[in-house]
């Protein structure tokens, strides 16, 4: 049941064995091969304190949206107004993305990024922030994500082989779940030492170390060029054509949808689980969200060493279903030792899925229709979250939040089983449409 053996799905041919590296430095290589390109060496460290940044913000916001209103639903809108203007302008971001360079484009959206964060915590720490001040900021910052997610996944193309690219997009998830393993913990500590001000001020500091990564760059990536003819509704119609034609990108597409709708949401729901079902304070939340860093960590390494080696669908289904049972788990149980444990596996099986996804994609694209084909993906990945959050929010509302998990939960399994059983015939379509180009 191979179905997504990175060498068949693309044009290259196989990749020669690794040359024989000696010592730590070599074997770590062998393992991260993303880290011999300078580039990515230097986008690495600036990236990692950046996402410690968005995490604290994450946590501190998702906790003052509780302190000012008290209500789950709230917290899943403010969560749903982050991400609702990707559903809307990822598409429009794409175009962009495959007519501009991508470099500049993320200068831009980190320092429009960082204004945002430093207007929230203006606000935080003089007391005058209210619950439509949040919802619009997260609104905005939603539509600079629009921008800068599909660019950022487009650019990590630009700055490593694409060999490599596999482990780049694993090492790229690693620094967003690492980061969910400091960043709460963080949050938590300045939540319960200074307020929820301090800590989007500490957000809006962190965005100068993404940002200078960038400018220190020295091979600046090309233009692409692509679409530079093009209206911009007949170039996302192109792009559109060319996913849904592709039998692997359609069907990544149409699970990575399921995923954001029912199986991503369950964070929004962490600050009310903490407080509710555990009684934990703030910085409790941080272990929450720190523990299934940790094992999403874990799952993107394993994604990054073993990504040409085992079935991408072991990754994909298999991520999926382990998940998918531990967090059911995880809903049954009041034993904070216990509910930890699952959060590990829950996310360890969750992100070793989603970056798989992401690396199958890029695998595949045609250079030419890249940041149309990731604005699409980033679309329903992130657009799709707020049906998501709003989902939850509502069940949790209206049956309580343990519920709310399992049924988003048991709808993820049998997509699961769905693309277990439809693989066989997914490989069978690449196939033609390979004798076809």
């Amino acid at each position: 049941m191979t179905l997504l053996s990175e060498d068949s799905m693309t044009n290259n041919p196989a990749r020669p064995p690794h040359q024989k590296r000696s010592g730590l430095a070599g074997q770590l290589l062998a393992a991260f091969p993303a880290f011999e390109s300078p580039d990515f060496r230097r986008y690495f460290p600036g990236q990692v304190v950046s996402m410690i940044g968005t995490w604290i913000q994450m946590v501190a916001q998702g906790w003052l949206v509780l302190e000012i209103t008290g209500s789950a639903f709230d917290v899943g809108l403010a969560a749903a107004a982050s991400t609702l203007p990707t559903l809307f302008l990822s598409l429009f971001g794409g175009v962009i993305v495959d007519r501009y360079p991508r470099r500049t484009i993320l200068l831009w959206t980190q320092s429009a990024a960082m204004l945002l964060a430093f207007i929230l915590g203006i606000f935080a720490v003089t007391g005058t922030v209210t619950i439509w001040i949040i919802l619009l900021l997260s609104f905005l910052l939603g539509c600079v994500n629009a921008l800068n997610v599909p660019a950022l996944q487009a650019f990590l193309s630009e700055i490593v082989e694409r060999e490599h690219l596999a482990s780049a997009i694993a090492m790229n998830s690693a620094i967003y779940n690492g980061s969910r393993v400091i960043g709460p913990a963080i949050a938590g500590f300045l939540i319960s030492a200074t307020g929820t001000g301090v800590a989007f001020l500490v957000n809006g500091v962190s965005f100068f170390a993404v940002i200078l990564s960038l400018l220190s760059m020295k091979r600046v990536p090309k233009k692409s060029g692509a679409t530079d003819a093009a209206h911009p509704f007949k170039a996302i119609r192109e792009g559109l054509n060319y996913s849904w034609e592709h039998p692997i990108i359609r069907t990544s597409v149409m699970f990575i949808a399921v995923i954001a709708i029912f199986s991503w949401s369950y964070i929004t729901m962490l600050p009310v689980i903490a407080k509710h079902t555990f009684g934990l304070g703030a910085s409790g939340l941080g272990y929450l969200y720190g523990i299934s860093g940790l094992g999403s960590v874990f799952g993107t390494v394993l994604v990054s060493i073993y990504s040409r080696k085992v079935d991408r669908l072991v990754f994909i289904a298999g991520g999926t279903l382990l998940f998918s049972f531990a967090l059911i788990g995880f809903t049954f149980t009041t034993f904070l030792p216990v509910a930890l444990f699952f959060l590990f596996f829950g996310g360890f099986g969750l992100v070793a899925a989603v970056s798989t996804l992401s690396a199958t994609i890029q695998s595949m694209v045609d250079d030419r229709y890249r940041g149309r084909v990731m604005s699409l993906y980033m679309m329903v990945f992130m657009g799709f979250m707020p049906i998501g959050n709003l989902e939850i929010g509502y069940l949790s509302e209206h049956f309580g939040t343990a519920l709310a998990i399992r049924v988003g939960c048991l709808v993820t399994i049998m997509a699961a089983v769905a693309l277990i059983f439809s693989s066989r015939g997914v490989r069978k379509a690449y196939l033609n449409y390979k004798a076809l180009s």
